[in-house]
């Protein structure tokens, strides 16, 4: 019994921006099913914050088809609004305000009556462990506390798509855990994430899609495993002298190499036939290694391919 596939929360054909003459975002497509965790990830200035910027509502694009929660970008973007939740890579909320007056004024911005809004305010603050917090001024919060606001504030009108414009900017390491188990959570209750991020590692384990924009174009789309396919693997070969290393290097030809840690890299797929076929050669050349390792290729290989630049 075949299943259909998801329906895609956001779709973008052709999708383009300019500002004072430069192509910010130049063409690109989207393609993001409903209830997954999608990441656009790229270097700063890559286009990435303009693209949600577009996606939400809150620009228009130059050029390009958009649906968003299967409403049509330009011509509803009040039912796109009601649709979403944002939160900036800064935070949003007001520091002069409690965290429960924040999330309460969002909520009786987003649902009439104020007892369901304070219900709701509520339910967010215990849910984003804010609750002893609650009555003190947002403005002494820490910043992994005011991360936790904003997205609830994001959440108050039970949207079906949030986007996280670089969630972990400003987190510590315990910070940063927290909000990835958030994602996770809202993404196990059906909720689609659309999130960027200028590090790999904020993706790692994480999104089940990635897209790699630079300079205003995909460079890349797929899951993890599609994009670590781009980039071939390597065995690392360390020898105990220079001389075995020059000689290894002159049978190798064009291999990186590594003279302080005697070290060559030879591109291989990590199979078993081709680690074979490396065994082979190595005996057939007479080389004296020391010690082989497999290394396959990860999301920050992929990124250094792609953009030219390591990942932050």
């Amino acid at each position: 019994m075949s299943t259909s596939p998801p329906r895609p929360a956001i779709a973008a054909v052709g999708l383009r921006k300019s500002f004072g003459g430069r192509a910010v975002l130049d063409g690109i497509d989207l393609d993001v099913p409903e209830g997954t965790v999608f990441a656009l990830l790229g270097p700063d200035g890559a286009g990435k914050t303009t693209t949600v910027r577009i996606l939400s509502a809150l620009i228009s694009a130059d050029a390009g088809q958009v649906r968003v929660a299967g409403h049509d970008l330009a011509g509803e973007p009040d039912a796109v609004r009601s649709a979403i939740g944002v939160t900036g890579r800064f935070s949003g909320v007001n520091d002069l305000l409690t965290g429960e007056e924040n999330l309460t004024l969002a909520a009786q911005a987003r649902r009439p009556g104020r007892s369901e809004g304070r219900r709701r305010a509520a339910e967010l603050l215990d849910r984003f462990d804010l609750a002893e917090a609650a009555g003190e001024p947002v403005a002494t919060y820490s910043g992994g506390m005011r991360r936790r606001l904003d997205l609830a504030t994001a959440l108050v009108g039970e949207p079906r798509i949030v986007f996280l414009d670089e969630p972990a900017t400003g987190l510590d390491p315990r910070g940063h855990r927290a909000m990835r188990q958030i994602v996770r959570d809202l993404a196990n209750d059906g909720v689609t994430i659309f999130l960027t991020a200028q590090s790999v590692r904020e993706t790692e384990g994480l999104a089940d899609r990635i897209a790699v924009l630079d300079r205003g174009k995909l460079v890349a789309e797929g899951t993890p495993d599609d994009l670590r396919r781009l980039v071939p693997g390597h065995v690392r070969l360390r020898f105990t002298d220079p001389d075995a290393l020059e000689w290894a290097a002159r049978a190798f030809g064009e291999t990186p190499r590594d003279d302080d840690a005697l070290t060559l890299r030879v591109p291989n797929d990590g199979s078993v036939s081709s680690l074979r076929a490396l065994l082979r050669r190595i005996d057939h050349e007479l080389l004296a290694v020391d010690e082989v390792s497999v290394h396959a290729p990860d999301l920050d290989d992929v990124f250094l391919t792609l953009t030219g630049r390591s990942a932050p």
